[in-house]
């Protein structure tokens, strides 16, 4: 499935601007969704990524990413909202999966983890949608990402923004935006484990 097509679909079909809750894991990631979706949409951005091995590197990644929004002045209404740090959400769902290779099944029930919160957000404040920054990455299964987001579409009833933000060189884009605005970019996903194969690697 080509969800950058489907996502071209669903924005046409708009009726004027909808309410967009768009869960993002860091700045850069959300940099040119951000760019790109506020054409469409106001967007309340949920943080939301108890992943993150340390408190001070949750916080590091929240400051650039409300910088970022500060300093870009999107065309429409963008806002940051974080649901505090607290790893032990994740670190709860993924006991057993330590060893899980990275992409494995450990990321797929985080993505989960992050997705639900998203959804369940979304159909409680009255949004129109909820989607994820995820999908800008190279590293991660789009796929996976989309079906993930259909199963949650149905069971809230809330509408998932599919989406492929790498695809038209949205990545590319991105690492511009973080050059310009001089964003700290990570160089893992977060989680501690992820981490750990960085350093043995």
């Amino acid at each position: 499935m080509n969800y950058s097509i489907v996502l071209d679909d669903t924005l046409k079909k708009l009726d004027g601007r909808k309410k967009l809750l768009l869960h993002a894991c860091c700045a850069p990631c959300s940099s040119y969704v951000i760019e790109y979706l506020t054409n469409y949409f106001d967007i309340t951005i949920l943080y939301y990524n108890p992943n993150i091995d340390t408190s001070e590197e949750f916080n590091h990644r929240l400051t650039e990413l409300e910088r970022f929004v500060k300093e870009f002045k999107p065309k429409g209404k963008v806002e940051v909202l974080s649901l505090g740090y607290n790893s032990q959400d994740y670190l709860e769902v993924v006991k057993g999966l330590e060893q899980e290779k990275e992409g494995g099944k450990r990321c797929l029930i985080c993505y989960k983890l992050r997705l639900e919160k998203a959804a369940i957000y979304a159909k409680e404040h009255g949004f129109d949608y909820f989607t994820t920054t995820l999908t800008i990455s190279p590293l991660k299964n789009s796929q996976v990402i989309n079906q993930i987001g259909a199963l949650l579409e149905e069971k809230y009833h809330i509408n998932y923004l599919y989406s492929d933000f790498k695809k038209k060189e949205g990545y590319k884009r991105s690492i511009v935006l973080s050059h310009e605005y001089n964003l700290y970019r990570q160089d893992y996903c977060g989680c501690k484990f992820s981490k750990k194969r960085l350093k043995v690697n």
